[in-house]
């Protein structure tokens, strides 16, 4: 079970250079695939990826990721960051040019969650309008740096660089944002990562920003109107065009939606991407997921 894993102690494919085993190229390495210096026990996560202080509480059963039953130690994931000239990769990116009075931790993740797995987001206080955003491996920063460098965002243009930086530390007491949110989130333990293992990495389409979403996991026969509503409500344009799929199941939807341009569909992406819909034959609410697709939506 353990095959394209690096043996314990070897270095892992974490950092993004010289990983052990297969490489998808889609976010996910022979190693733990996130570049963290610490486990998730040691991290402290619940079997739901829900942070708490303390170690408690079972590891993470998703298949291939974190807290894997399966999975042997792995080098410096256990044993803290490399050692002195230790040949590595950096795995976290500079974002500039951020309107801070529309943006945060979670929005951020919501675009750069769509080039491969995000592991922290973190806004530097001493530089306005500045973050910090923690991949899972090499691989994935320069996925993000060919689709989203120079790309226009609520009327910023924003742009990205490589930092020196191996991993983001945790921030105890992050600073508030204008919009009352934290400045530092973790996201290692998310379901929202849609790079968690390869059969999951091999469902995403790597695109740049486009005028036309493609969105999933919404409730069957949900309308034109709904969807309208869902984006309006945080925020968003309305497409102007809107395709149903022909469902395969009575338990979900997807589709395509179409934008005047490609900074209000970039904007739509951002805002509305992992939105909650009320889940009218059940109690747990539909997750939206959206990406980018190619080409205008045909007649």
């Amino acid at each position: 079970p353990n095959q394209g894993y690096p043996p314990a102690g070897a270095p892992s494919g974490g950092y993004g250079g010289g990983g052990y085993g297969p490489s998808y190229g889609s976010g996910y390495e022979g190693g733990d695939g996130y570049g963290s210096p610490m486990s998730p026990r040691q991290q402290g996560y619940s079997n739901r990826g829900d942070r708490f202080s303390g170690n408690q509480g079972p590891p993470v059963q998703d298949r291939g990721g974190y807290g894997h039953p399966n999975m042997p130690a792995q080098g410096y994931q256990e044993q803290g960051p490399p050692p002195p000239g230790a040949m590595f990769q950096g795995s976290v990116i500079m974002v500039y040019g951020l309107n801070l009075d529309k943006i945060s931790c979670d929005k951020l993740f919501n675009l750069f969650c769509l080039y491969g797995n995000v592991v922290r987001v973190k806004f530097l206080k001493s530089k306005e309008g500045s973050a910090m955003v923690q991949m899972g491996d090499a691989m994935a920063v320069d996925r993000c740096m060919q689709n989203l460098n120079y790309m226009t965002l609520f009327d910023n243009k924003i742009t990205l660089g490589h930092s020196k930086q191996a991993f983001l530390q945790d921030v105890p007491n992050p600073y508030e944002l204008p919009d009352g949110t934290p400045s530092f989130k973790d996201y290692m333990g998310s379901r929202n990562n849609r790079y968690a293992n390869p059969e999951a990495a091999s469902k995403n389409h790597i695109l740049p920003p486009s005028k036309v979403l493609h969105f999933f996991n919404t409730p069957p026969n949900i309308s034109e109107e709904q969807l309208g509503e869902v984006l309006e409500n945080v925020g968003a344009a309305k497409p102007f065009k809107v395709k149903l799929f022909a469902s395969k199941s009575d338990r979900s939807s997807s589709g395509l939606m179409q934008f005047e341009s490609k900074s209000e569909a970039l904007e739509a992406l951002v805002l509305a991407n992992h939105a909650s819909i009320p889940n009218p034959a059940g109690k747990s609410p539909y997750v939206m997921k959206l990406c980018f697709s190619g080409g205008p939506i045909k007649e």
